[in-house]
């Protein structure tokens, strides 16, 4: 795979080059209605200009990383980071050699949302050729398991899986277990290097126990002296309710354990900033008139109150009270005879035609934003669960209570991962949950915006799994 991919990555950078050219001309004419033909050597310098510092400002964004197995959302979230940061860079080279070309700031500012629509285009074409020769078997890197352990029948049943991925599991080695989930087995370790010097192998993934670092570390060495590429599945699952970070102090690799993202008040002040400002322009943007409208559909279609208030958990298990649009006829109730809670069903009764509606395309969820305004709820973060859930689930699922905290969300990482309908089965939760402390984990604001644009393009095409 590594020559074909190669010239994908290649694709990639070439093509922004045409798309930067492009963009400067139609702006040229659109702002400046000069010819395309117009020679003039200050354009000439200004797109040369222009084009190095594109990849400047690529190399700071990371936006050529591999990025093949995650959502198009993110590609587009990049694109926008990548531009923030080429918009400061070439406003300020512009400034410092405005004697030798001078543009308006209308000019700029359509440059810049024709490369946005341009390269949003162009990045899922590529994306879409990519996935299309992955699927063909063009681009597959020839994958070797070593262990047997769960992480490694994760990992295989997740690369079988989600083709995407570009990984083709040729087998396993293991000492102790010949099977697994139909992975053809290759022996014992003492194999590795046999294996390596038929030269089928691409990558080794190593998914050994951490009780056998002396077999990883020999692993490691065979590796390295076969040219082969190995990664190592690390076995943290003593640490499954921390968020692990590494650091190197010197030379060596020191572990931190529950050190999260927003624990920084930095962090804290810009997403409640940001919760803020996002929460008032939807009010005053789009809020002042779809609530309204919600609101008296289903006045009309249904007899009942319009909002719908529930006792739910916050930050710290602290209870509020969320708010959304009433979606199911006035009598339901929210636990059974039982007292457990009444989780909606596919084609659920209790559910308004208008209700379903509004449940698919989450726009039931609307009145939150007054949660974020008083401060109980964010836009993005785990969803809150209603109290008897909480109470059921904290007994069955793992690391559950640690999704709290966090301040939850309207939307959120196992959202838009597909993590929407019933949770009666305790996998089915945990899913859910390992999205969330995934999020937890690993927060930037990059990945609200990211999220952000998910749930909207899953607002458009409605959710399956909503209901």
């Amino acid at each position: 795979m590594t020559k074909s991919y190669n010239r994908y990555t290649l694709i990639k950078y070439i093509i922004d080059g045409p798309v930067i050219g492009i963009s400067f001309i139609v702006a040229r004419r659109l702002v400046l209605k000069q010819s395309i033909f117009a020679n003039d050597a200050s354009n000439y310098l200004f797109l040369l200009i222009a084009l190095t510092t594109w990849y400047v400002a690529t190399a700071f964004s990371k936006l050529y990383k591999d990025r093949r197995s995650n959502k198009y959302s993110e590609e587009i979230v990049f694109i926008a980071y990548t531009l923030v940061i080429y918009s400061i860079l070439l406003s300020s080279i512009s400034f410092f050699l405005q004697d030798y070309f001078q543009f308006s700031s209308l000019f700029f500012v359509t440059f810049i949302a024709l490369l946005f629509g341009f390269f949003t285009i162009t990045k899922y074409i590529i994306r879409k050729y990519l996935h299309s020769a992955l699927f063909q078997g063009k681009l597959l890197d020839n994958l070797l398991l070593v262990g047997a352990t769960n992480s490694a029948l994760d990992f295989y049943e997740t690369i079988n899986k989600y083709y995407y991925y570009g990984y083709k599991c040729i087998g396993f080695i293991d000492d102790h277990t010949p099977k697994m989930n139909g992975c053809t087995y290759h022996g014992g370790l003492s194999q590795l290097p046999a294996l390596l010097q038929g030269k089928m192998v691409d990558e080794v993934v190593i998914a050994l126990p951490n009780a056998q670092s002396k077999m990883i570390q020999e692993c490691i060495q065979i590796c390295d002296y076969y040219g082969t590429k190995a990664r190592i599945i690390p076995d943290a699952q003593q640490f499954a309710t921390s968020s692990i970070q590494v650091n190197n102090i010197g030379q060596l690799s020191v572990i931190n354990i529950r050190e999260l993202p927003l624990d920084k008040e930095e962090n804290k002040l810009l997403k409640r900033s940001f919760d803020v400002l996002f929460s008032l322009l939807f009010f005053l943007l789009i809020g002042s008139w779809l609530l309204p409208l919600i609101a008296i559909a289903i006045k009309l279609t249904s007899r009942g109150s319009v909002i719908f208030k529930q006792e739910r958990w916050g930050l710290n298990n602290e209870k509020i009270t969320c708010y959304k649009f009433r979606t199911m006829v006035n009598e339901s109730r929210d636990t059974d005879s039982n007292g457990r809670y009444n989780q909606a069903l596919k084609n659920d009764p209790r559910v308004t035609p208008l209700g379903a509606v509004l449940r698919r395309t989450n726009l039931d969820e609307l009145p939150q934003f007054w949660n974020v305004l008083l401060g109980n709820m964010s836009v993005v973060g785990p969803r809150p669960h209603p109290t008897p859930l909480n109470l059921e689930s904290m007994q069955t699922v793992d690391n559950y209570m640690l999704r709290h905290v966090v301040k939850p969300g309207i939307s959120g990482w196992a959202q838009v991962n597909g993590c929407r309908g019933e949770t009666r089965s305790p996998g089915s939760m945990q899913r859910r949950v390992n999205f969330d402390l995934y999020y937890i984990h690993r927060w930037t604001f990059w990945l609200d915006c990211q999220i952000i644009l998910q749930t909207v393009i899953n607002i458009c095409r409605g959710d399956q799994n909503a209901y």
